[in-house]
C-alpha cells in the first residue's frame, strides 16, 4: 500500500497521533481511554474522546470511528479532517461536538473487523439479560460460511449450499442469516458475543457520564465496505415510521435508507450501535445514522472476511498466503485509491456539517 496523504494514515498507531494532534490544535478537550492489550507491535491501544463545544450542552454530535476496526481508517480520517478545518470550532450556538476515536482498537489496530473477543461490535448492542437472538438461518450455514479447511473442497461446499439457501428464501433472507448477527458461533464472522465487550462498556461509561446532560443525540458511526465505489450511504437503523428516521430525513435528505424497509445495501442487524441509545438513554431524541462508503463488489469483500476469519483462527498470518489474506483485507475497507479517499471527505464533511445543522434547529 502506498503512503496514503493525510488525513489518512498508514496504521492505527498514526492515525491515532494525527487524530489527537488535529484535536489538540482545534482546541478540543481530549481524554485517553488505555485498552488492557496491545497492537501487532506490542505499542498501546485506546479510544481516544475528543471534544468541542459546552461541556453542559443539551444537543451534541457523536461520532465514531472503528466500531469495525478495519473500518477505521476512513472515520478517523473523517474525524481527523473535521478538526483540522479551521471552521471546525464554530459549532452553534449550545451544540457539542464528541469525536470518539478508535471505540475498537484492537480491531483497528490488527486489521480486523471484529474485536479482540472475534465480537462484531456492532451486534453486541443487546440486553444480555434476557434471551439472546435466535438466527435460525446461521445454524444452517455456519458450517460452510466458516469452515475449519480453506480449499477447494470447502469452497464448493460453501458455494452450494449458499445456493440452495437462496433458492429456497430468496438472497435478502440470506444476507440476514448471513450477515444480521448470530450468538452461537464464537469463532465465526459477525458474532454478537455472550455479553457486553470492552468497547460495549465504554460507549455505556460514557453515555452515564460525559453525555449525561444531553437531551437530543445526533450519531453518526461511521463505516465502509457495502454499496458501490465511493458512495456513502446513510443508513437510519430507526424504526418505520419512527419520529427518529423522519427526522434523520428531514436533516440529511431522502437519501436515508432503512433497512427494515428494504431500501439499504445493508441487512437488519441485531444489537447494533443505535440500539445501546435505545437500552441506555430512553429519556433522550436521538437521531443515528451509519455513513457507509462503498469499496468492492459485496462477492470480493464476504470472501475477504470469511478468508481473514480463517486466517486468524486456523491459518498463519506470517506466511505468504496469510500476508496476502491481510493486504485483501484492508484494500477491501480502506482502497488504496486517492479517488475514493476524496469522495470519502467530501461526504463526511457534508454530512456532519448536516447534523450541526440539525441539531441547531431542534
Amino acid at each position: 500500500m502506498s503512503a496514503p496523504a493525510p488525513p489518512f494514515s498508514r496504521d492505527f498507531t498514526a492515525a491515532r497521533a494525527r487524530f489527537r494532534a488535529a484535536a489538540e490544535v482545534a482546541g478540543a478537550e481530549l481524554e485517553a481511554f488505555p485498552h488492557p492489550l496491545t497492537g501487532p507491535d506490542g505499542g498501546p491501544l485506546a479510544c481516544d474522546v475528543a471534544r468541542l463545544g459546552p461541556a453542559d450542552a443539551e444537543r451534541v454530535l457523536l461520532t465514531v470511528s472503528a466500531t469495525h476496526g478495519v473500518e477505521g481508517f476512513a472515520g478517523s480520517a473523517l474525524q481527523s479532517d473535521w478538526f483540522a478545518d479551521p471552521g471546525a470550532s464554530g459549532l452553534p450556538a449550545g451544540v457539542a461536538l464528541m469525536a470518539l476515536h478508535a471505540v475498537n482498537p484492537h480491531g483497528f489496530a490488527h486489521g480486523r473487523r471484529a474485536n479482540e473477543d472475534n465480537v462484531d461490535l456492532n451486534r453486541n448492542f443487546i440486553d444480555f439479560t434476557a434471551d439472546l437472538p435466535e438466527n435460525a438461518g446461521w445454524r444452517r450455514l455456519a458450517p460452510v460460511v466458516c469452515p475449519d479447511l480453506w480449499d477447494e473442497g470447502a469452497d464448493a461446499a460453501y458455494r452450494a449450499l449458499s445456493r440452495d439457501f437462496i433458492e429456497r428464501y430468496g438472497e435478502r433472507d440470506y444476507v440476514v442469516a448471513v450477515s444480521g448477527g448470530q450468538y452461537t458461533h464464537p469463532d465465526a464472522i459477525f458474532y454478537g458475543g455472550s455479553g457486553p465487550v470492552w468497547s460495549h462498556d465504554l460507549l455505556h461509561t460514557l453515555t452515564a457520564g460525559r453525555l449525561a446532560s444531553v437531551r437530543h443525540l445526533a450519531v453518526i458511526d461511521f463505516h465502509t465496505g457495502l454499496g458501490p465505489w465511493g458512495h456513502g450511504e446513510l443508513i437510519c437503523r430507526h424504526p418505520p415510521e419512527s419520529e427518529g428516521l423522519h427526522r434523520a430525513r428531514r436533516w440529511y435528505g431522502d437519501g436515508v435508507t432503512s433497512p427494515e424497509l428494504g431500501e439499504s445495501v445493508s441487512a437488519v442487524v441485531t444489537g447494533n450501535l443505535r440500539m445501546a441509545f435505545a437500552l441506555w438513554r430512553t429519556d433522550i431524541e436521538l437521531t443515528s445514522v451509519g455513513l457507509e462508503f462503498g469499496t468492492y463488489p459485496a462477492e470480493r469483500v464476504f470472501e475477504a472476511l470469511r478468508a481473514e476469519n480463517w486466517l486468524h483462527h486456523h491459518g498463519r498470518s506470517d506466511s505468504r498466503g496469510g500476508r496476502a489474506m491481510l493486504a485483501e483485507m484492508r484494500e477491501m475497507f480502506d482502497p488504496d485509491d486517492d479517488g475514493w479517499r476524496a469522495l470519502v471527505l467530501a461526504r463526511g464533511r457534508e454530512v456532519q456539517r448536516r447534523a450541526l445543522a440539525g441539531l441547531a434547529q431542534t
